[in-house]
């Protein structure tokens, strides 16, 4: 991970760096904590309960016999309202789990704009002078949503992730233990596809980053100051 300093450098970040910056974010998030587990439990849910569902309709299809011999037993009715309730409550976990995640988002990112507004306030001119304003402007605004975004969206992803991989695992091992064996064997295989990717995209982000500010302060100066550019 990089960042630049004022003349447009990169800076390594260390590791202990990082962790600061880590725990600086996480004590934003520290005040959403039961928001924040309620919506890993709603995570939880949805995942085991679309993990169940293909189970549902295999069971559905296995009762379908042959010509003339569908559901010998009368148990579709009952599967078939199975999954229709595990349907139902699926979406409304879902739903229920992006609208705690866009209060959690929303309530962080007003806290960091927040502080950062006051901390701006007790900078000294010299600070300001030194740094375009597009790229002051790209922080407080474009970089604090980035930064909850991934934070939460982060977290939640990598329990639901999880869970996933380890529900899949159990639910096909009872089904087929062979081919789980081969799933295991394969799946260090993404895993390094994933890391791989995601180093490459780290440095793409980081440019991203710099150009948006660019970009701003460019806005900034012809729009904002458009009278001002007018009369030069």
């Amino acid at each position: 991970m990089s960042k630049r300093n004022a003349n447009g450098k990169k800076q390594k970040l260390d590791r202990g760096e990082s962790l600061a910056t880590m725990k600086k974010v996480l004590h934003y998030l520290a005040a959403y904590r039961v928001l924040f587990v309620l919506s890993l439990l709603l995570a939880a849910v949805v995942v085991v309960l679309t993990l169940y569902l293909p189970i549902l309709t295999g069971r559905a299809i296995d009762l379908l016999v042959g010509q003339g011999e569908v559901d010998p037993d009368g148990r579709l009715p009952g599967i078939l309202l199975t999954a229709g309730i595990v349907i139902l409550v699926t979406a409304v976990c879902q739903w229920l789990m992006n609208i705690v995640n866009n209060h959690i988002t929303f309530g962080v990112v007003r806290r960091l704009r927040q502080d950062a507004f006051v901390h701006l306030q007790r900078l000294p001119l010299s600070y300001l002078d030194r740094r375009p304003v597009g790229d002051i402007v790209s922080r407080v605004i474009a970089d604090a949503d980035q930064v909850t975004d991934g934070l939460l969206i982060g977290f939640t992803q990598l329990f639901t992730g999880i869970l996933t991989i380890l529900g899949t695992l159990v639910f096909m091992l009872t089904i087929n233990p062979l081919v789980t064996a081969w799933v295991v064997l394969i799946t260090p295989l993404s895993l390094f596809v994933a890391s791989f990717v995601a180093r490459r995209t780290s440095m793409l982000f980081t440019e991203q980053s710099r150009i948006r500010a660019e970009q701003t302060a460019l806005v900034d100066e012809l729009i904002g100051s458009h009278k001002v550019v007018t009369a030069f």
